[in-house]
């Protein structure tokens, strides 16, 4: 897992994500589900996070919060920007009807159903070639943990 404290965003850091984001799509789905330092998987996922904030237990006042999405922001423009010019227009997946599902009981798959769990909706690609798409987003697992900008590879299937 790659993280950096909100910040700076240079090309380097881009260059970085690209070369994660293409080995996300590379990688073999792992047959039993995992957590580990790389991110988290399992049959017909992968995820990763790129970039995390810093927690916000103590932003009392939301400054540092804001500051921390305003840098989450560019650089998820940045990387949409960079993949659309390799692979054209994302989807934007509203992940709301997902998180709604999953609240009712309904089987959600991954990773659409831990992304609905942190973010409002994904910028996604399908490759067709593969079988797979791929997912940007920025989530937060509550408003005192960090924001983190998500990468996940899933099963074509799931995005139908």
């Amino acid at each position: 897992m790659t993280t950096a404290e909100s910040g700076s965003f240079s090309s380097a850091d881009l260059d970085g994500y690209l070369v994660l984001i293409d080995e996300l799509l590379a990688q073999p789905f792992p047959e039993a589900d995992f957590h580990d330092d790389t991110g988290d998987g399992g049959p017909e996922h992968r995820a990763r996070v790129l970039r995390a904030s810093q927690e916000f237990w103590d932003d009392d006042d939301g400054q540092a919060a804001r500051e921390a999405a305003a840098d989450m922001q560019i650089c998820l423009d940045a990387l949409v920007a960079a993949l659309t010019a390799r692979w054209g227009e994302p989807l934007a997946v509203d992940l709301l009807p997902y998180l709604r599902a999953g609240l009712e009981g309904e089987t959600v798959s991954e990773p659409i159903n831990s992304l609905s769990q942190m973010a409002g909706s994904v910028q996604a690609w399908p490759h067709q070639s593969s079988g797979r798409w791929l997912g940007l987003a920025i989530g937060q697992g509550d408003k005192e943990l960090p924001l983190e900008l998500l990468a996940a590879v899933g099963d074509a299937v799931a995005l139908e």
